[in-house]
């Protein structure tokens, strides 16, 4: 690989690395009040689990979207606007869940963040399969991000 398809790639990975780590940073003081005081549904990992899983979600996220601006034609740059979409959904739902504590709104938000990157694993797959394939973890940790969301709702109100 090339000098400019490494950089190209390192960017890739930043980026939603980036987003989450933002994310994080702003949600993380309200979550760590809240894992003390909230009932939890029946599944619910340890909160140890959290800052292992995302970073790699988040790198294969990253590896996804290089993939496909690897491609370089309108599709790509299409499904990448898509990818991008998705991201700001990524970005938003832990600041609704946690600062805003807006429960129920989290879910729908995250239901319409799981049609997001269903959308978007879809458009990959018809670029490269192999970006299409990536994204997989992410929407099966996306859609147990919805059970825990509504679990988390229904045993608190």
């Amino acid at each position: 690989m090339n000098k400019h398809k490494w950089k190209s790639l390192i960017i890739a990975i930043a980026i939603p690395e980036i987003v989450g780590a933002v994310s994080g940073l702003i949600s993380s003081p309200a979550m760590m009040q809240q894992s003390e005081t909230l009932l939890m549904p029946p599944f619910q990992p340890p909160a140890w689990i959290f800052p292992i899983v995302w970073p790699i979600l988040y790198l294969l996220m990253g590896i996804a979207s290089w993939l496909v601006w690897q491609d370089n034609s309108d599709e790509s740059k299409r499904s990448l606007g898509l990818y991008a979409v998705q991201l700001f959904f990524n970005f938003l739902w832990p600041i609704a869940f946690f600062n805003l504590e807006w429960r129920l709104f989290s879910f729908f938000w995250l239901l319409a963040l799981i049609v997001l990157v269903f959308l978007t694993m879809r458009a990959f797959w018809r670029i490269d399969r192999r970006a299409g394939w990536l994204l997989v973890p992410y929407l099966v940790w996306c859609c147990f991000a919805a059970y825990l969301n509504i679990g988390i709702y229904l045993l608190n109100n």
